[in-house]
């Protein structure tokens, strides 16, 4: 359960974020987690180009080795996507009026995700784009500990 009180937590720093049935989407985070990944970010918005539908609840959680991003379905079965640093491209944020957005490119689709607390956009965007920038400098062979960028 500590998917769900991580994400109860972001809900709890960022309330204008609008998410619903958190523990439900929390347990398919769950069942997916591999042993050996650590929890590092979790958040949680709706899976929508729209800021108008607000039924589409996932939970995004970054660990050590990708992101997570899950929703349970109301009546049966979930949807679950895994997004490696392989597979990323970039993050786009958008600042709204209200709610604030993020996009997520990768090399198989656009995720997208809004009615986020506008001032959650800068938390997000940073915690993801370090660890991608991160991971595929590490593969790359051109990550430095002390980020440098120098090799």
């Amino acid at each position: 359960m500590r998917i769900y009180e991580l994400a109860k937590e972001f809900k709890r720093k960022y309330p204008k974020t609008v998410a619903w049935r958190l523990k439900k989407h929390a347990k398919v985070i769950e069942k997916h987690l591999n042993p050996n990944e650590e929890i590092l970010y979790v958040f949680a918005g709706q899976k929508s180009s729209h800021s108008y539908e607000i039924f589409f609840t996932n939970i995004l959680v970054l660990t050590n080795k990708r992101l997570l991003i899950a929703t349970k379905r109301v009546l049966f079965g979930y949807i679950f996507i895994s997004v490696t640093p392989e597979l990323y491209n970039d993050l786009t944020i958008k600042h709204r009026i209200i709610w604030g957005k993020i996009i997520i490119d990768t090399v198989k689709e656009v995720i997208e995700i809004s009615n986020l607390d506008k001032k959650s956009l800068k938390s997000i965007q940073n915690q993801i784009s370090d660890f991608m920038i991160k991971e595929k400098r590490r593969k790359n062979g051109t990550y430095t500990p002390d980020n440098s960028g120098v090799v």
